[in-house]
């Protein structure tokens, strides 16, 4: 396990800035390999093969219910412990109680209703321009890419605008858990989450609005069908995917563009190209670099490897679109590809819920920022730019830009 661990060594910094290589190597060595969580200290398994990744996310063996793994598995003494207030969401149950909690939520995120969204999202865009157009410069992730989406899905669900930077602290520390293993900061943030959220409810019971938040409560009221841990992890989950998955997404794709000039051309030239760049760049480095963990209930056998009951295993959603056994030159980025059927919003029944609001968000925000900012450039050189340290979400730093 050290030898893999060392070789294929996905949380190094200098993986961080660029890990194809890496998954490249393992695709090709080691489609499916265990390797240690340094957040964690325990095994996972890493699948980076496009067909085992799908294999993978619709295989009904494997359990998203760490409380279905062994009592003495370390994962669970872990986990349990460090997310507990949180833990009772969409991506950490199977059916049927996953489809009691999709089905609750899912009407806010169908195509129709995301689309009445385009006019909000487009004010707020403009509105975050002009704030910093005549500056000439700004971290677009600060300014832009993240008020953005966290905007979009605070008023969806009725959170107070001016409670969401606390959100980003809290997120950073949870999707990032510390590296040395130190799980105390990690519990605390979700201990305030939800503290805050149970104070949010207690307004909403009181004075119902016309928002997510008061719809889940009726349905709560109605039958019981969400229980109070289950709600206080449905709006955590809603209110952390709902802007993650944006941020990145428009954060990565203005970075794919800036750092291929020849694609940014081509995409300014013809604006009607957005939806087939947003597709490109969900592929080329997507927003989610692997999935949450599934967990092996007893000893199961995936691909001639053994899991052992207990231990978690992963696909790299990022490796699996990068596969040349289903992408045409994969390592190239290019916004007219096709076809182009990435699964950088995973497959199955978790497939991720929110992604035409990203879509549409991702969409909006890049068209506009092409529009008014027409000399927008990397205000440092790529090669110098930080990426997150966790393997789970796939995001700069920082995005210095100049216009």
């Amino acid at each position: 396990m050290s030898s893999s661990t060392n070789r294929y060594d996905l949380w190094a910094p200098e993986t961080r800035a660029n890990p194809l290589p890496v998954y490249a190597r393992m695709r090709q060595e080691a489609p499916l390999v265990r390797l240690v969580d340094p957040y964690y200290k325990t095994p996972v398994w890493v699948a980076t093969r496009y067909k085992d990744a799908v294999d993978l996310m619709r295989d009904a063996r494997f359990t998203k219910d760490i409380q279905k793994v062994p009592e003495d598995s370390p994962s669970r003494q872990l986990r349990t412990k460090s997310m507990e207030a949180i833990n009772q969401h969409m991506l950490s149950v199977d059916p049927p109680d996953h489809t009691r909690l999709r089905t609750l939520v899912s009407k806010a995120f169908t195509p129709r209703r995301v689309e009445e969204l385009r006019p909000r999202i487009t004010a707020i865009a403009h509105r975050l321009l002009d704030a910093v157009q005549a500056s000439g410069s700004m971290d677009l992730l600060d300014a832009f890419a993240f008020p953005l989406p966290v905007t979009v899905i605070a008023e969806m669900l009725g959170v107070p605008q001016e409670d969401q930077e606390q959100f980003r602290e809290w997120t950073n520390v949870i999707v990032n858990p510390p590296t040395d293993g130190n799980m105390q900061t990690i519990e605390t943030a979700g201990m305030q989450f939800a503290q805050y959220f149970q104070g949010l409810l207690a307004r909403r019971r009181a004075e119902p609005r016309d928002d997510l938040l008061s719809a889940l409560l009726s349905v709560e009221e109605q039958g019981d069908r969400l229980s109070p841990r289950e709600l206080i992890s449905m709006l955590f989950l809603l209110l952390v995917a709902g802007h993650e998955t944006t941020v990145n997404l428009i954060g990565n794709g203005i970075w794919a563009l800036l750092t291929h000039p020849e694609q940014l051309e081509r995409l300014r030239a013809n604006p009607a190209l957005i939806e087939s760049a947003v597709e490109e760049m969900l592929r080329y480095r997507g927003p989610v670099e692997t999935t949450t963990q599934r967990w092996a209930p007893q000893d199961l056998e995936f691909r001639g490897q053994v899991i052992p009951a207990g231990e978690s295993v992963v696909a790299s959603l990022l490796a699996a679109d990068h596969d040349p056994e289903h992408f045409r030159e994969p390592e190239r980025f290019d916004i007219t590809r096709e076809p182009n059927r990435h699964i950088a919003f995973g497959f199955g029944i978790h497939f991720c819920l929110g992604a035409p609001l990203a879509r549409l968000e991702g969409t909006i925000a890049i068209n506009l920022l092409l529009e008014r900012l027409p000399r927008l450039r990397l205000a440092e050189e790529s090669a110098r730019l930080r990426w997150r340290d966790g393997v789970l979400v796939n995001g700069l730093l920082r995005l210095p830009v100049t216009f």
